[in-house]
């Protein structure tokens, strides 16, 4: 299916028809995901970068595919970043528990699976080579 079907709901036919762009779902999924604790980033793995360079893919989906079966219900596919430390285990079934959640109370549509790839583990910002203390990198050999 491509990325820009949309979802129709007919529970009300006479009024006209409401559709949701497959890209808007997948907005939704990563901002779901982005408020989980341990998840330090969504997409940004070499697969990522490539389909952005060819397919010219805007960073509110990347490194999220939405799919929709015939009964109107979402499949998700997610790649993480952990944050360095966290339980990767905890972190995948949170954000799988998130994602559910935030897409099936804003659309009213049933989610069958989120699927959690882990692409990479990033330090925290405070734990970068730049922002560390001095005293924890010496400048020089250790005094006698």
């Amino acid at each position: 299916m491509s990325e820009f079907q949309s979802t129709a709901f007919d529970d009300q036919p006479s009024l006209g028809q409401i559709q949701i762009n497959h890209t808007v779902i997948a907005g939704i999924v990563r901002l779901a995901a982005l408020q989980v604790k341990g998840v330090a980033g969504v997409g940004g793995g070499l697969v990522d970068g490539l389909s952005d360079i060819f397919a010219k893919r805007e960073s509110s989906h990347r490194g999220v595919k939405v799919a929709e079966d015939g009964t109107d219900t979402y499949g998700i596919e997610i790649r993480l970043v952990i944050a360095y430390g966290s339980d990767i285990g905890k972190t995948a079934c949170d954000v799988q528990v998130a994602v559910r959640k935030q897409v099936m109370a804003m659309t009213g549509k049933n989610v069958s699976r989120v699927d959690v790839i882990i692409e990479g583990v990033r330090l925290p910002a405070e734990m970068s080579p730049e922002n560390r203390a001095d005293d924890l990198w010496p400048e020089g050999p250790p005094a006698d």
